[in-house]
């Protein structure tokens, strides 16, 4: 049986296996540092087709396509498939996942979401409900500036603290056994609101859920930072990722040697013009794809946090003067 851990934590008796993944990107992404890794890459923003969203369910379908070719499976025997992105009501995905046949829940956890479809699906796996099962995350620098913030063709100037939306989907085929990558315990994590109201600035709104959720994981698992290779947050950016290690060393947490953040992973700094880093449903999906399950299938790596994080903010909630709250949910990864 699978048992809770601690108050927010649950460990699988037999760890879910991570069998194959798939990353897609755009442009700008396949010209960052990660740009070799990614399975595919696409010089055509639209991906082909006449829209931003439509473009975005064209990329999700690819990636999990690609999943399954490379598990040499047809998307019929898929039991379930979690799915999300930024988008309102999650057209992307749900449009994208009408192709697919594949009964089908949608999640929106902001740029979390990722980590949420991962430890539903593990923990469905683990249940017995459904073997394999599908977990994809996407999202889209156009489709996500045009909801959030000004269409492109405005022009306007973007402060330093923000981050830039990574156009990219990153798919995830589980099952009770098969892979070199397990999942053998994740941590749930609670909405977090410090009161930030800049919607420019992501990682600020975003890193007290990070920093409550690893604090939670650590102590529910008994675990100290040098348990793990990396401790990988999903789009806190440079500017995240500083109030991230600030809060955690006032709680006695040094994670400075562990930390690793995905959103300043996948563009280049000095060259890419980003500002802050990364951000978006499809930043940590594809960095986790591309980057990091490779190094735990060599070995390279043996225990990994992955902890996505999310701002759930929208453009009503903004518009009310409303705070952003953040959360983050934990999923810890291992090479076997």
């Amino acid at each position: 049986m699978e048992k809770t851990v601690g108050k927010q934590s649950i460990r699988f008796e037999e760890a879910i296996h991570l069998i194959s993944a798939a990353s897609i990107a755009g442009k700008k992404e396949g010209e960052g540092p990660l740009g070799k890794l990614f399975d595919k890459i696409s010089a055509d923003p639209c991906f082909g087709m006449e829209t931003w969203e439509k473009a975005e369910s064209a990329m999700q379908r690819s990636a999990v396509e690609t999943a399954l070719e490379k598990a040499e499976m047809e998307s019929k025997a898929v039991r379930f498939l979690f799915g999300g992105d930024l988008l309102g009501q999650l057209i992307a995905t749900s449009f994208g996942a009408e192709e697919l046949g594949i009964p089908f829940f949608g999640l929106y956890g902001a740029c979390s979401t990722c980590g949420e479809s991962l430890a539903l699906a593990a923990m469905t796996v683990a249940a017995g409900f459904g073997d394999p099962v599908m977990a994809v995350t996407s999202s889209h620098f156009g489709g996500a500036e045009k909801q959030f913030r000004f269409p492109l063709e405005y022009g306007n100037q973007r402060p330093l603290s923000a981050t830039w939306t990574v156009t990219g989907a990153g798919a995830f085929l589980l099952s009770k056994k098969g892979g070199r990558v397990r999942i053998p315990e994740v941590t749930i994590g609670k909405v977090v609101d410090y009161g930030v109201k800049d919607s420019l600035n992501m990682g600020a709104c975003m890193a007290p859920a990070a920093a409550d959720t690893i604090e939670r994981n650590l102590e529910d698992l008994g675990r100290e930072p040098e348990d793990y290779d990396r401790i990988i947050t999903g789009d806190l950016g440079y500017v995240g990722k500083q109030i991230l290690l600030d809060l955690l060393k006032g709680r006695g947490i040094d994670i400075k040697e562990q930390h690793m953040d995905c959103g300043i992973e996948i563009f280049d700094r000095e060259s890419q013009d980003t500002h802050s880093g990364g951000s978006g449903c499809g930043c940590s999906a594809v960095t986790l794809a591309a980057l990091i399950l490779p190094k735990l299938t060599s070995g390279e790596w043996k225990r990994v946090l992955f902890v996505p994080t999310g701002a759930l903010l929208s453009t009503v909630s903004y518009n009310e003067g409303q705070s952003v709250p953040g959360i983050a949910h934990g999923v810890v990864l291992e090479h076997c």
